[in-house]
């Protein structure tokens, strides 16, 4: 039979890694599960300039920094695309292509990936001009022009944010009006630093060796292209909860994310969620470490309890 930890955490980003440093430092078991590198979005990141500490750090580094101290305790690393989570009789089960492992409780931190166009130029130039992330990456274009590929509230709101900082935000929108909420729209309109290109099919993000110069688009009334000078792309065109292998516990909502009390704890006791998945409006590594510590102390907290109810009963199965 495997191992029985205390804590599997399923995503090693910023929010896995904190949760595990925090459950370690309690002398926890703990096992974090990837599919792929440790550090998550933030090997995508050219520089983080918003992270407390740093005026500025590539993505990369504070990866490996953040794994240095998430692993200094004893917290396991492992590969592992997870496929099934069960919860039978207080231990979870958490299943990967290769290998089933358990625990007496689980983080989820498998994160979100925005959808793509898919259109030549978007992954090309992803981390030199093309970003899903204003907050994150908008300093970067100060004083410069930007487009923003989107009609929803999140593309309008980023747009908004933007405009205090680029010199020209032009929203372009496949429909003949904006999808978000009227309020933003409103406010939107009223921005001088705003300008809309309606009924358009991106085709193409432009630019040179290095760096974005511009989006080519068609007219679907006319089909006449033309080509929107740029310095940095935002595409908004959705945002996808990764929890497709969770939607059995019952801890998912109608769209896919993952509601928490302010503990991190899901529907499910000894499951709890943090970072991207969980559903909420900001989405940053801040806010994921955050919650990666408040779900390590829960846990804790949890184990605690169960730890209690077998000084009375003998009921629940101890870590080895």
């Amino acid at each position: 039979m495997s191992k029985l930890y205390d804590v599997i955490v399923i995503g090693a980003g910023p929010g896995g890694m904190t949760a595990a440093l925090y459950a370690s430092r309690a002398n926890l078991s703990v096992l974090m599960l990837d599919r792929g590198i440790y550090g998550g979005q933030m090997n995508n990141t050219a520089a983080v300039e918003n992270y407390p500490g740093f005026s500025s750090i590539l993505g990369p580094e504070l990866g490996q920094k953040m794994y240095d101290g998430a692993t200094q305790f004893g917290a396991e690393y492992a590969y592992g695309n997870v496929t099934d989570v069960q919860d039978e009789g207080g231990v979870k089960t958490v299943t990967t292509d290769e290998d089933t492992y358990r625990a007496l409780a689980v983080i989820i931190a498998t994160g979100a990936e925005h959808r793509k166009l898919g259109i030549p130029g978007e992954e090309s130039y992803g981390g030199r001009g093309v970003s899903y992330c204003a907050v994150c990456d908008g300093a970067f274009f100060k004083n410069r022009e930007v487009v923003v590929i989107g009609g929803g509230d999140s593309a309008v709101e980023e747009g908004l944010y933007l405009t205090g900082l680029a010199s020209k935000v032009t929203v372009i929108h496949r429909r003949d009006q904006l999808r978000a909420q009227k309020i933003i729209q409103q406010r939107a309109f009223a921005n001088e630093k705003m300008s809309f290109i309606w009924n358009a099919q991106v085709e193409e993000v432009v630019g040179d060796d290095n760096k974005v110069t511009g989006v080519r688009y068609r007219d679907k009334v006319t089909g006449e292209e033309t080509t929107v000078p740029a310095a940095g792309v935002f595409i908004y065109v959705g945002i996808k909860p990764l929890t497709d292998s969770f939607k059995h516990l019952g801890v998912l909502d109608d769209a896919g994310w993952i509601p928490t009390d302010e503990l991190m704890a899901t529907k499910v006791p000894g499951i709890f969620a943090i970072g991207d998945v969980r559903a909420k409006t900001l989405r940053q590594i801040t806010t994921a470490v955050g919650e990666g510590g408040q779900a390590g102390q829960s846990a804790f907290n949890y184990l605690q309890g169960l730890q209690d109810a077998t000084l009375q009963d003998g009921a629940v199965p101890a870590a080895q």
